[in-house]
């Protein structure tokens, strides 16, 4: 009996696809979190609260996309390999959001600005404050989460 080195199989996306598939399944959650943003500050909302509020609606979608058409992952979760992991990533990047946000409420609010525009203002720092971040949060979940290992695995081999 010989032990074989067996690889996982591969990602199911090369480097740059993983990273176009990233960024589109950003841009879905973004497209959650501006409306829960949106509609928070529109109805009289505070941006710290807001963002928070928005963060986490576009992170939870963005975790199930990514987790799947991304990296290829499916089954449960584990939890202390992929969750965990994965909330901290997103965590750190939501808190530099959220404090943005906060950052532009803040700075806007002496200024008496027409609510529409405050609202315009306070959600671009929003969502710069995420471009800002996402290829750093891609590669430490590509690096880091969602890196997969070689295994070894005992294999039987005939012998000639």
């Amino acid at each position: 009996m010989t032990t074989v080195t067996t690889p996982l199989p591969p990602r199911t996306a090369s480097g740059i696809r993983r990273l176009a598939r990233a960024a589109a399944s950003s841009v879905a959650a973004t497209a959650v979190s501006q409306g829960a943003l949106l509609a928070l500050l529109t109805t009289g909302g505070a941006p710290a609260l807001a963002s928070a509020v928005a963060f986490s609606a576009g992170a939870l979608l963005n975790f199930l996309v990514t987790r799947r058409w991304v990296w290829g992952r499916t089954g449960r979760p584990r939890v202390r390999r992929e969750l965990l992991p994965y909330v901290a990533v997103i965590a750190l990047g939501g808190f530099v959001s959220i404090s943005l946000t906060a950052l532009a409420g803040h700075v806007l609010a002496p200024l008496a600005l027409p609510h529409g525009l405050w609202v315009i203002l306070i959600d671009g720092a929003y969502v710069s404050a995420y471009a800002l971040v996402f290829l750093v949060k891609f590669t430490l979940l590509d690096r880091l989460v969602f890196a997969q290992a070689a295994a070894r695995t005992p294999a039987t081999t005939s012998r000639s």
